[in-house]
């Protein structure tokens, strides 16, 4: 086939006169030290995934190391270091697998070159210690061809799906968002299938228990699992359990011995994780006198406002800055003795401050916490809950020097300021 235009093109990079690399028209990294350029991610816990044996793998463009299709960053890392290539916007390609399939054995019939862009690195360096890289993107008419046919057929399949979920005639169950019933129970969790007594409570029940998913030990469920239909006589538990090697291996994707581990919750502070909300919220009373749901209760935070405070924090932190003094630290360590001696954990800025659309934005990609916040009543602490609150009337034996004193003078009167 013809080579696309940007055959032969080489795409020289500027370089600083501290050898490192900028593009030119490119925003410096200077402009703003407080900026944050990259996606950021919290530790996760040891409790996470692993890859197992035997699951399906990607074999490299231009030798035979493969790796599991769960560590596609792996292969990315490993094309780019041994063989030069990188792939461009690699997270908008529907099937990663087949997409690499289909490349490596395109670059068995024809040059990389008439495939990819040449970047030129080091281009001031004397010859022997310059260096090339390869551009694979959809530029190239084929690849754009490619990524599109794996888009559609992403979409067959994904619409084929929703059309048999339509024309499911036994589907029982109610809107989690809004009031619409549609036969049989209401208010229920899906996986404890506990009811509860409004809708509230039950988002919130299953967003803090992280019941995402339906109960895989109701067997009403067991008819609409295709698995339970490969072999007579046999149900999903029991095949689950068969180790079979060979069709395992020819298997495109394989769930079967998947297993869901909790998501922990890290402090805002430290790198304390939880696996609860409520043991977080404890460690995080305990060890920097700071709780959150004190602050909720008494500035009135909504969801959205507590979103933005929590988001505020992770940054402030972050950028090992003191929200309460806004003295900048060389490290996490630092802050946190400094704002555990000065108090200043509990010395929150005013609302303009951390009220800003800018804290939509998780400064954390895989922030548990914000999954696990809520405006519902049901988030006192015990103590609240049971904690009896006296009330003393006011002395009525003395009315005139109770109409001088009441409190109700100053509401009457900031009521008439505002009118």
């Amino acid at each position: 086939m013809a080579a696309p235009e940007t055959h032969g093109a080489v795409v020289r990079l500027k370089e600083d006169s501290d050898g490192s690399c900028s593009t030119v028209g490119g925003v410096g990294y200077g402009d703003s030290k407080d900026c944050i350029l990259e996606p950021l991610s919290l530790p996760e816990s040891s409790g996470g995934t692993t890859t197992l044996e035997g699951s399906p793998s990607v074999t490299c463009i231009f030798c035979e190391e493969h790796f599991p299709v769960a560590e596609q960053d792996k292969l990315l890392k490993h094309m780019i270091i041994e063989h030069k290539i990188v792939i461009a916007d690699v997270k908008l390609v529907a099937d990663f697998q087949r997409y690499i399939l289909y490349w490596r054995k395109r670059f068995t019939e024809q040059p990389i070159t008439d495939f990819c862009s040449v970047i030129r690195i080091n281009s001031t360096a004397p010859f022997e210690e310059q260096e090339n890289y390869f551009l694979l993107c959809d530029v190239l008419p084929e690849d754009r061809i490619l990524r599109e046919e794996l888009q559609k057929q992403r979409l067959k399949e994904i619409l084929e799906q929703q059309q048999q979920e339509r024309n499911d005639t036994n589907f029982h169950g109610i809107c989690i968002f809004c009031n619409e019933e549609f036969l049989g129970n209401s208010l229920q969790c899906l996986y404890c299938e506990k009811t509860f007594r409004d809708k509230n409570t039950l988002k919130d029940h299953m967003r803090k228990k992280q019941h995402r998913k339906i109960n895989p030990k109701n067997r009403e469920y067991d008819r609409f699992y295709v698995i339970n239909y490969l072999e007579l006589g046999k149900s999903w538990e029991e095949v689950q359990l068969e180790d079979d090697r060979e069709l395992l291996d020819h298997q495109e994707d394989d769930w079967s011995d998947w297993e869901e581990h909790p998501a922990f919750a890290v402090c805002l502070f430290c790198e304390k994780q939880a696996e609860t909300i409520e043991k977080l919220y404890v460690h995080m009373e305990d060890a920097h006198e700071f709780d959150l749901l004190k602050v909720k209760s008494e500035l009135g935070l909504n969801f959205y406002q507590q979103v933005k405070l929590v988001n505020f924090i992770r940054r402030q932190v972050h950028q090992c800055r003191c929200y309460g003094c806004h003295v900048k630290f060389k490290s996490k360590a630092d802050l946190r003795t400094h704002m555990e001696e000065t108090k200043h954990t509990s010395l929150l800025p005013d609302r303009k401050t951390w009220d800003q659309l800018e804290y939509y934005f998780p400064t954390y990609e895989n922030d548990t916490l914000l999954c696990t916040l809520s405006d519902s009543e049901s988030d006192l602490t015990a103590q609240e809950q049971n904690e009896d609150v006296p009330i003393i009337s006011e002395d009525t034996s003395k009315l005139y020097a109770l109409k001088q004193s009441s409190i109700l003078n100053q509401l009457l009167l900031q009521e008439c300021l505002k009118n």
